[in-house]
């Protein structure tokens, strides 16, 4: 697989030297009982959820919503915040928000680099996430937990 091309290399930071995130979990419908997973850019046989650096002067749902159009090439409804989630190992913090996906394009900046997209059941998105990127997994129960009240 080639190697993907990132269209801005300029990262952003908070006060606290954290590089800032942004991405979505993509639901199929409002149901959000199918996730759309991408494959990992530095390794293909690994799946994550689209999201990536916030550029400069760029709001937090502006960088997701590019985020996920670059790496997914999808589009739709943003929907609520799920929350800031900080990894230290990797010294960043992404927000995650819910987007129910209206929009498939069947051709996408990363998609032209060998990036794959694929819908998973909630469960088996969940369980490759703790198997690829446990940090992760921590949004799939986040959505979980917000959509049935309880968080």
């Amino acid at each position: 697989m080639p190697k993907v091309q990132y269209v801005n290399t300029i990262r952003t930071f908070d006060k606290e030297g954290f590089k800032k995130r942004a991405g979505c979990l993509c639901f199929k419908s409002e149901a959000e009982n199918e996730v759309l997973l991408v494959s990992s850019s530095k390794v293909p046989n690994k799946w994550v959820v689209p999201s990536g650096g916030v550029e400069p002067n760029e709001d937090l749902q502006t960088a997701a919503l590019r985020e996920v159009a670059e790496e997914a090439g999808v589009k739709g409804t943003l929907g609520r915040f799920l929350g800031t989630f900080e990894n230290n190992k990797r010294k960043h913090r992404t927000a995650v928000f819910v987007l129910i996906v209206t929009e498939e394009s069947e051709e996408w900046h990363e998609g032209k680099c060998g990036r794959i997209r694929k819908w998973f059941t909630v469960d088996s998105a969940s369980k490759l996430l703790r198997e690829c990127k446990p940090f992760q997994a921590c949004y799939i129960d986040k959505a979980v937990k917000t959509r049935l009240g309880c968080g």
